[in-house]
């Protein structure tokens, strides 16, 4: 009504007082200011943790919120979200409604049950294309090893699982697609001598992986979208740190808003999450870190001999 009000007065030249008789509305109401509120903290706060969690939405901010003291509900987050354009739209995808549902594969129901493994593409700021090797444990959800290089063969990948297996054991089956990295003689010794099995997804099936899938557009979204990498160093760095923040910082909405290492932690019956190391980023720790190119271009022949 108040749009309305000045359209009326800024096309017949009239006052204000005639414009409201013309519509018939008290100028009390047209003039009253709500003294509610504005909550203008919360609405900082909320627009500071929006600018650095690009890819949350109100739901995962009200949890940020909550684990900071704020006494609110998700409706009154929602309201200030919008109020303020911070919403994101993301295109749903189409479905197709002759569509046959697929078989439904098991799922984790422990730690190291099941693992899943992928790559991720991303380039330098001189184009140089590099490649970010992931590694999640399907059911804690924990971010395993992420590993970035420009040239990544089977033998860079069994370091990288021998990083992780060192700290977090030997899982029962890995779930790959049909990558020459991961279909490679080396990769097959490594699971055959380990007592590991290898689940190929169907080709061009990327929907039989859907674990890894997911988290890699969480790793695209809020991690490799956000940065421009200077050097391989810089995003061996840069995704150890986005590494950790997910795991131990970051609600994930499939364990109940609990992070993965909490919930990694519950599973094995501990009392609470460790801090963060004070390692320097970068740089290899336990958990199946990052490494540098210079070590992973060193790796030699796996030990020991086939089993055909």
């Amino acid at each position: 009504r108040r749009k309305l009000v000045q359209e009326l007065m800024v096309s017949y030249q009239s006052s204000e007082r005639q414009a409201l008789e013309a519509m018939g509305w008290p100028r009390s109401s047209h003039r009253y200011e709500s003294r509610k509120d504005r909550q203008e903290a919360l609405r900082m706060r909320l627009k500071e943790l929006a600018a650095i969690r690009v890819g949350y939405g109100y739901r995962r901010l009200h949890i940020m919120l909550k684990r900071e003291g704020w006494e609110i509900n998700h409706k009154r987050v929602y309201r200030l979200y919008h109020d303020e354009g911070l919403g994101l739209r993301k295109k749903p995808p189409r479905r197709r409604v002759s569509s046959v549902k697929r078989e439904i594969h098991p799922t984790a129901t422990q730690q190291n049950e099941a693992w899943s493994m992928d790559f991720v593409a991303d380039e330098l700021f001189d184009g140089s294309r590099i490649r970010v090797l992931t590694l999640v444990d399907n059911h804690t959800r924990e971010s395993l090893s992420l590993m970035p290089g420009q040239r990544i063969r089977g033998i860079d990948v069994v370091e990288a699982l021998e990083a992780v297996t060192k700290v977090k054991g030997f899982p029962k089956r890995i779930k790959v697609d049909n990558g020459p990295e991961f279909i490679s003689r080396s990769v097959d010794l490594w699971a055959y001598f380990n007592g590991v099995t290898l689940d190929f997804s169907r080709p061009g099936k990327p929907t039989d992986n859907a674990v890894i899938e997911s988290f890699n557009g969480r790793l695209r979204d809020e991690c490799l979208n956000q940065h421009w990498f200077v050097s391989l160093d810089e995003a061996c760095a840069v995704t150890e740190s986005w590494r950790e923040d997910y795991n131990r910082v970051r609600p994930h909405g499939a364990l109940g808003n609990r992070t993965p290492s909490g919930f990694a932690w519950e599973v094995r019956g501990q009392a609470q999450v460790p801090a963060l190391h004070g390692e320097p980023l970068g740089r290899p720790h336990v958990g199946g870190g990052v490494t540098t190119q210079d070590s992973r271009s060193r790796g030699g022949p796996v030990a020991g001999r086939a089993a055909h």
